[in-house]
């Protein structure tokens, strides 16, 4: 996300959308964990994520938006799994390009906020 800072500096964006959505990290982890792994339950793992809020949030999600932005199919004998959609692929990308360009348009008054910090011992 924000590779150009260095680690221990963080930008979190939370976008508050018409309907109450909040579309922010924990999100946009979560779609690119699905994304990364096929499945709701191991991208919410791997965030220390409860299966019972990961589709929570899914669900929210697939509701707010005008098409599902996350696609899903239960286990059995052909196995289940899930995926983003178009759409859910082009919301994490913006987000992404979003955090990017926020990032690039405040880097000087980024690199003056870090100026002014005491060094670190």
């Amino acid at each position: 996300m924000s590779d150009d800072l260095p680690p221990e500096l963080r930008l979190r964006l939370r976008l508050y959308l018409p309907g109450g959505l909040m579309l922010g990290p924990g999100k946009a982890d979560l779609l690119e964990g699905i994304a990364e792994t096929g499945s709701i339950a191991a991208a919410g793992r791997r965030m220390g994520m409860s299966y019972k809020r990961a589709w929570s949030l899914v669900e929210e999600m697939n509701a707010a938006f005008t098409a599902p932005l996350v696609a899903s199919a239960r286990g059995g004998a052909g196995g289940g799994g899930a995926h983003l959609t178009a759409e859910g692929q082009s919301v994490l990308t913006r987000y992404r390009a979003l955090i990017a360009a926020t990032l690039q348009a405040g880097a000087d008054d980024i690199a003056a906020i870090t100026a002014l910090l005491r060094p670190k011992a």
